[in-house]
């Protein structure tokens, strides 16, 4: 214990001793290195041996350190085998080497938060950087490429004429400028009003390549007005407007002996920095890694004890028979966690199990938090537990059976859709909010499912709605506001607050409710695909729609097939979809509890608040291994993120 103190008080000691010092550089030097974060991406694999990676890593970091002193830039490529680092940095064209040197110390030093992760990215706004496990130097697009957009100022017309001139302009002239541009246009009609530009490729893509990654760059941030300010963080390429002057001046990287002091005793304090961060991580991560093994054992066998004698017990050798030893003709869906299998008991009941593989029990955390919360609530728009056997050679939960199955296999369906008329849509509305309000305020306890989506929307023979899968719900105290806990969900159902600061609220739930609403009035899911003919997501048109007044464009044709020309109904629909808008909104505190949904629901002479824009988050570039064979049963959790890399903005 003693060990771990004094590393975490010598961790302390460097940090504010790094602190300092750049607090001190800004005073003796008139630098702007820029070096606020403005994203922060992490890959989804582990490194694969801790020994070998974190030396690896340094030493690329360290490698890059060189040439940025130099020249602004560098690459490096360390070790061999799956333990390879692949490292690039680069400081934007307005830097002087002074502030790039000073900008790349904070990105070195924030970049191993994505520790144990072997990948990761970072954009700064006087640089970037990345490192991966290959050779990714020519890449100029990908999955993770987004806009960043501001979202406090919305401006006028003539600037964003201004702003758009000026971002076509520079994504033209970059690429014949060895990759980089900045500039300005005067606002018309406004004095000392201008939109300023900056536009930067890396400096390993080629001509072409760089004018590919602009186009799309330049793109994607224009779709940021009329913000004042947009961001294009692209794979091989950096973007931004603004009506700041943000640029910085043209000056000449002076080579006094001054300066060098300042940058040697920069690089040295935070290569300090770095491998003291970067041992801490290793043996805090591993600390936390054992403790959480032992905590789901136990878990494990707290739950097998206190089953042993209950009702809710099930014996393996009783749920064997009812599937027919787990037949494949009784398989109802497969995922990340496990297969869920329809079963016969000698009562004749039928019941849905879920078969959970926790590969000597590392997930029993899991099952423990799935048994607990679901056998404390009751509620006729929540699934039933039965129950569940932890004493055989895997765990299983057993659930009512719902012949319907998920409300995806409706509203996703061209054939399967016409079986929900709009009556039925919005039946199965109302049930699903009356089970969240359950959940959020008449529960003994505040629980947040986290994975609200039309998979997790079960159908029972009436069509009746039933809220499924509570294995990443949690519950929290009353006097609590919010909760801190490891991103979980599915992409594109997630709340952007949550998605970037892991602070879980009801408000969560709130905005998934809100997707699953537009996803049953227009039949498109929200996460988008490359064959959709939309390019961005459902939450995203549907505003636009709201907008600009076609939102009948959006409705389900199935919909349509059961109820046309009916104006009350098309009206209802407009209602829901309005409200699934509020659900959506960006901001948390704007969107409405799920009793105040419901209540709108309801009460249809209520007055709706126009919405505000949704998050411009593009969700659906975020990397998620899916190992569903079969979406249409929700019990899998075969879409949902158990434990999700920190992709997101960090607070700075």
């Amino acid at each position: 214990m003693k060990k771990v103190v004094s590393l975490i008080s010598s961790q302390c000691l460097v940090f504010l001793l790094i602190k300092l010092l750049l607090l001190l550089l800004s005073e003796t030097v008139m630098a702007e290195p820029r070096a606020k974060t403005v994203l922060i991406t992490c890959g989804h694999q582990l490194e694969h041996n801790t020994t070998i990676f974190v030396p690896n890593f340094v030493a690329t970091m360290e490698k890059i350190s060189e040439e940025m002193r130099k020249t602004g830039f560098g690459t490096a490529v360390v070790g061999t085998g799956p333990d390879t680092n692949y490292g690039l940095a680069q400081c934007y064209g307005d830097l002087s080497l002074l502030d790039c040197v000073l900008c790349y110390a904070e990105a070195r030093t924030v970049l191993p938060q994505c520790f144990p992760y072997n990948s990761g990215r970072i954009f700064l706004d006087g640089c970037f950087m990345r490192a991966e496990n290959y050779s990714f130097f020519n890449e100029y697009s990908g999955p993770g490429d987004r806009a960043v957009c501001g979202n406090t100022t919305r401006k006028n017309s003539s600037f964003q004429a201004a702003a758009k001139q000026a971002v076509l302009r520079a994504a033209q002239d970059a690429p014949n400028n060895k990759g980089y541009a900045k500039g300005k246009v005067a606002v018309a009609g406004a004095s000392n009003q201008s939109a300023y530009v900056l536009a930067d490729c890396w400096r390993t893509l080629d001509k072409s390549s760089c004018k590919a990654c602009l186009e799309n760059a330049s793109f994607s941030v224009l779709g940021c007005l009329p913000w004042s300010e947009g961001r294009a963080l692209n794979t091989g390429c950096f973007m931004r407007y603004s009506d700041t002057d943000f640029l910085n001046k043209e000056q000449e990287n002076g080579s006094s002996r001054g300066n060098v002091v300042v940058i040697v005793v920069a690089v040295v304090s935070s290569v300090i920095v770095l491998i003291v961060g970067v041992s801490i991580g290793a043996y805090m991560w591993q600390q936390r890694y054992i403790q959480k093994k032992r905590r789901g054992s136990n878990d494990a066998e707290k739950l097998a004890k206190s089953l042993q004698h209950n009702s809710l017990n099930f014996k393996y050798s009783t749920l064997d028979k009812a599937t027919g030893s787990f037949a494949e003709s009784n398989k109802l869906g497969q995922g990340g966690f496990g297969t869920v299998y329809k079963g016969i008991l000698a009562d004749g009941r039928e019941i849905a199990i879920k078969r959970l593989y926790f590969n000597n029990r590392h997930r029993a955390a899991d099952f423990y938090n799935e048994v607990n919360i679901i056998s404390s609530v009751e509620h006729k728009n929540l699934v039933r537990l039965l129950g569940c056997s932890c004493s055989g050679p895997e765990s299983l939960l057993v659930y009512e059976f719902l012949s319907n199955r998920s409300l995806d296999r409706f509203i996703f369906d061209k054939d399967k859709g016409r079986e929900l008329n709009w009556e039925k849509r919005y039946e199965i509305i109302i049930g699903t909010a009356e089970g969240l309000v359950y959940l959020h305020e008449n529960s003994k306890t505040r629980i947040i499912h986290r994975d609200i989506k039309a998979s997790n929307i079960l159908l029972d023979a009436k069509l009746r709605a039933k809220i499924a899968d509570f294995g990443l719900a949690r519950s929290f105290q009353e006097d609590k506001s919010h909760i801190s806990t490891a991103i979980a969900g599915t992409l594109g159902y997630m709340a952007p607050e949550y998605l970037a600061h892991g602070q879980l609220t009801e408000k969560a739930d709130v905005y998934s409710f809100g997707v699953l609403l537009l996803e049953i009035v227009t039949g498109r899911q929200n996460n988008r695909s490359k064959a959709s003919e939309y390019s961005d997501s459902l939450v995203t048109v549907a505003w636009k729609h709201f907008q600009s007044g076609t939102a009948e464009e959006l409705f389900d044709p199935n919909i349509e097939l059961h109820d046309d020309h009916n104006t009350n109904v098309k009206d209802e629909i407009l209602r829901v979809l309005h409200i699934g808008l509020l659900c959506t909104q960006e901001a948390a505190l704007l969107r409405p509890t799920m009793s105040k949904a419901l209540q709108m629901l309801t009460k249809k002479e209520e007055h709706l608040a126009a919405p505000s824009n949704p998050p411009f988050l593009d969700e659906s570039t975020m990397e998620l291994h899916d190992t569903s064979g079969d979406p249409f049963y929700p019990l899998n959790a075969a879409d949902s993120v158990a434990t999700m890399s920190l992709s997101s903005f960090y607070p700075r």
